[in-house]
């Protein structure tokens, strides 16, 4: 069981979330509705998910569904660059896309430059370039 799949974002508001990711950030879906009871992206590697936060809490249990209350969660999301540069353009795509920046872009102890969003529903997204970072031909990250 080393592999992860799939990667799904319970959210509030299913339009404004698939505006956010789809229509301003750019991820590829073949969905054309704005508002649909799933949302899939084609993402190299790990595939990415959008569905209603209420209904994904439903659907772990109906009779006991986990609390959707706000907080952290204690999970990120991470965006992995090729060049330092990128981080900077991505934060810019980010912040014009709406998307709250949490840390702009600084170095990092360990010789990295990195910075944090947040997106509408509040999921952290680190987006990260560090200085021995490989990738592959589909440019995943290489551990």
């Amino acid at each position: 069981m080393n592999k992860v799949t799939v990667i799904c974002l319970g959210v509030r508001n299913m339009k404004e979330s698939v505006r956010f990711y789809r229509d301003k950030l750019g991820f590829k879906t073949n969905e054309k509705r704005d508002s649909p009871e799933v949302i899939f992206f084609n993402t190299p590697g790990t595939k990415f998910e959008l569905f209603p936060l209420e209904e994904l809490a439903k659907d772990i249990s109906e009779s006991d569904p986990p609390d959707i209350g706000g907080g952290f969660g204690g999970i990120t999301l991470a965006y992995n660059v090729e060049h330092k540069e990128d981080v900077q353009k991505i934060i810019d795509l980010a912040r014009s896309a709406g998307a709250t920046i949490v840390k702009e872009p600084q170095d990092v102890f360990w010789g990295g430059y990195h910075a944090y969003f947040a997106d509408l529903d509040g999921y952290y997204w680190e987006v990260v370039w560090g200085p021995n970072f490989q990738f592959d031909q589909d440019g995943m990250l290489v551990f």
